[in-house]
């Protein structure tokens, strides 16, 4: 039967193609095609597109293009009208259908999970999934093959379901959150836009407008697929029941990344020292936060860690940080005439502020000579403390080798006492 259908399907498809109209058919596909190319041209070439969602990174490889060509597609169909047999279009609609889906699919994804290795499995089946579903309603057996799936059916509980309503429900939950990743992926780029100082806040608004949208996305496809909401209820309690016993320390990690986000004891860019780890706060995520070490290490730290236990952080008030250097000298050494001149060194080291500026004290008397302390103060820590210490060991060496002052090193008298018994 099905066969029979197909190959009466393809009879009239090839029939309608050989007919004089076919050609007129032909020529505004293409015409609607070059309309279509022309524009997004036109679009790419004054606006920054990048990767984007519509234009992607060529302009014609994005969303917009399918989806104006099949626009003037379905405006070109509904102008002939009757006037020619409809062949070419029967065509034309379900393939640019599918290259929508497809484009659409594929480029919400990778906006939203840009690090994902599924990504490339997931943007073939998507293609294999659409095409073939364009090759079924091009042929007709998509419909008769979706009847009789609808046929096979069972109950759960007091819903009947059948094989068809579970492919239907997939696909509209599928279409939905792709819609919801999309809407909120383009939010969250406007609000972290341009954020500055509120870098933290907009991070939380995203992050509540994404779970937020997910959710209703979740429901409207759940509704779409003729679920009774009513019954999530008993699903409620259970996710409920589960956050209190076996996810109490996933849930303690959520509630304390919107805690942090909210009152923003740690900020993105921040100097944070956690569990003896030292870096720059790169990210705050709603179960996590990744610090950046200088030598390029991250540590993902539990947010829950970052409530908890004590945290130093070298930015909250105030970016600038203290440093100090300790140099010996001669006991010989006029200090007082030494000290202006090393002052004057460090305070010449590009990275070292003017205000505070450095300061040299004796702190020593040391066993083989005067101890000086240097402290200096920067106000870019996340730049790193020993490259700046380093200058400032250089600035102080070369004052010292030019004043003509040595650095004692470690001495020792030796006594050498005669054999008595010798004597």
């Amino acid at each position: 039967m099905v066969r029979s259908a197909t190959a009466d399907r393809l009879g009239q498809i090839f029939d309608s193609l050989r007919a004089p109209g076919a050609l007129i058919e032909l020529g505004i596909v293409v015409l609607c095609l070059a309309l279509a190319w022309l524009l997004v041209r036109a679009i790419a070439s004054r606006v920054q597109h990048d990767g984007s969602i519509w234009l992607g990174r060529r302009g014609v490889d994005g969303v917009l293009f399918p989806v104006l060509a099949l626009l003037f597609a379905v405006a070109g169909e509904w102008i002939l009208g009757d006037a020619v047999p409809r062949a070419v279009f029967r065509l034309a609609v379900p393939v640019l259908m599918s290259l929508v889906l497809i484009r659409l699919t594929v480029r919400v994804l990778q906006q939203a999970f840009p690090k994902s290795q599924m990504m490339r499995v997931v943007e073939r089946s998507v293609s294999w999934i659409a095409w073939i579903g364009a090759v079924l309603w091009i042929t007709g057996v998509l419909p008769l093959a979706m009847a009789e799936l609808d046929a096979i059916t069972w109950k759960v509980g007091s819903v009947k379901l059948s094989v068809g309503s579970v492919i239907e429900a997939i696909f509209n939950t599928s279409i939905v959150l792709v819609l919801t990743l999309w809407i909120s992926q383009v939010l969250e780029q406007r609000l972290l836009k341009g954020a500055g100082d509120n870098l933290s806040v907009r991070k939380m608004a995203s992050n509540l407008l994404r779970s937020l949208l997910l959710f209703v996305g979740l429901v409207l496809a759940l509704s779409a697929a003729g679920i009774d909401l009513t019954a999530l209820g008993v699903l409620g309690g259970a996710i409920g029941v589960g956050l209190g016993f076996g996810l109490q320390k996933l849930a303690a990690n959520y509630v304390s990344g919107f805690v942090i986000l909210a009152e923003r004891s740690v900020r993105i860019g921040d100097m944070v020292t956690v569990d003896g780890f030292a870096g720059r706060i790169t990210d705050i995520n709603t179960r996590y936060t990744v610090i950046r070490a200088l030598d390029g290490r991250e540590s993902i730290v539990p947010n829950e860690m970052m409530i908890v236990q004590r945290v130093e952080n070298s930015s909250l008030a105030d970016a600038r940080v203290a440093l100090s250097t300790v140099v010996q000298v001669g006991y010989e050494t006029d200090v007082e005439a030494l000290m202006p001149k090393l002052v004057a060194a460090v305070a010449a080291v590009p990275r070292v502020l003017a205000d505070p500026g450095p300061a040299v004290t004796l702190s020593a008397f040391a066993s083989d000579g005067l101890e000086l302390t240097i402290g200096f103060w920067i106000d870019d820590p996340h730049n790193g403390a020993g490259n700046v210490r380093s200058a400032v060991n250089l600035a102080l060496l070369r004052t010292l080798n030019a004043e003509g002052v040595e650095i004692p090193f470690p001495q020792r008298v030796v006594r050498q006492v005669g054999d008595a018994a010798a004597d």
